[in-house]
């Protein structure tokens, strides 16, 4: 059976769940764009706790616009910022310093689309988790499908009730276990071994 999802930026831990345990995984680039959603933000753990990451677009005079044709805001500083809020967050975290150098070049490349910028940063934690996952992409939008596992709602964080099992987090003394965050929280906290806890987690 085929799972149907959105590629996202740093997608959250539910996300991967979903492609590390799909059959065939399939990427939605056929939609229209929906601001407030994880296709241009992410959340990561602070130290005053849950922190949103958001990425600056062009928005479009049109009502409608296809995901795939989202321009990114080169005007804004996002990259510069994002990579601050990430050090500050993550540095003392066990995997940090091993996986940074593999990440940074989402934080130094100019990336003009954001759909390019978010099949990278999936690129880039495949490579770091040491995964391969195939993958094909949509060629029409359909509203609903038939025999298919649909799960397009997760990129809608509003609608992902996900519960995870705890593991640790930098922070967790002060705030305690902070759920399906960017799949960065996972990677930084548990390394490699954030496989094997993606394979054992039921959405």
């Amino acid at each position: 059976m085929k799972t149907l999802l959105h590629p996202t930026y740093f997608p959250s831990v539910s996300h991967y769940i979903a492609m590390i345990q799909a059959d065939k995984l399939v990427f939605e680039v056929d939609d229209n764009f929906q601001k407030q959603t994880n296709r241009n933000r992410m959340y990561i753990y602070s130290a005053n706790g849950i922190q949103l990451l958001n990425i600056s677009v062009k928005h479009s005079t049109e009502k409608k616009q296809k995901y795939k044709h989202v321009l990114l805001d080169e005007t804004a500083d996002w990259q510069k910022n994002h990579l601050k809020s990430l050090e500050a967050a993550y540095k003392n975290s066990p995997f940090f310093e091993y996986f940074i150098d593999d990440i940074l070049p989402i934080y130094q490349k100019k990336y003009k689309f954001l759909m390019d910028l978010n099949f990278e940063t999936f690129e880039i934690v495949n490579s770091c988790l040491g995964i391969d996952l195939p993958f094909l992409k949509t060629t029409e939008y359909f509203h609903t499908i038939e025999n298919e596992n649909d799960l397009r709602y997760l990129v809608d964080g509003k609608k992902d009730t996900t519960q995870l099992e705890s593991y640790t987090q930098v922070f967790d003394d002060k705030h305690g276990f902070i759920n399906n965050l960017s799949i960065l929280d996972l990677l930084f906290n548990e390394g490699r071994y954030a496989v094997d806890y993606l394979k054992k987690q039921t959405l």
